[in-house]
């Protein structure tokens, strides 16, 4: 498989995320598929626990790749994903392995406010 290919594999994921079409993600995924939630320290094992994990997330949320970057096969996608109210950052990291998605290691940071002390020397992002 190459680079264009795994990228186009990641789209189709968050594709089908976006869609809130979750039974579409199934065959991107390989049947030895894991998934890393570093921050919460969970690990989910198979596509069919992915799967129903993001069935029943509370919620109808987009997602949207601001950056995505493919290297062999590896993927990283910086992706917003939001329910209207709320915007959280999805930082991803798969790794493809014949044609499929053979391990994400996910990493959903909370913002935070900037410190008062350096605010003259930087500035705000909106």
């Amino acid at each position: 498989m190459n680079e264009q290919n795994n990228r186009q594999i990641v789209e189709a994921l968050w594709a089908a995320f976006d869609r809130f079409d979750f039974q579409a993600v199934g065959p991107l995924l390989h049947d030895d598929f894991v998934c890393e939630w570093v921050l919460s320290g969970e690990r989910i094992r198979g596509r069919e626990n992915f799967i129903a994990v993001n069935t029943h997330y509370p919620g109808r949320w987009r997602c949207t790749i601001i950056r995505l970057v493919a290297s062999g096969a590896d993927v990283v996608t910086e992706t917003q994903v939001t329910d209207g109210e709320t915007t959280d950052t999805a930082l991803s990291f798969f790794t493809l392995q014949d044609g499929q998605i053979l391990s994400l290691r996910e990493y959903w940071p909370t913002p935070y406010a900037a410190p008062d002390w350096r605010a003259q020397w930087v500035e705000r992002m909106e």
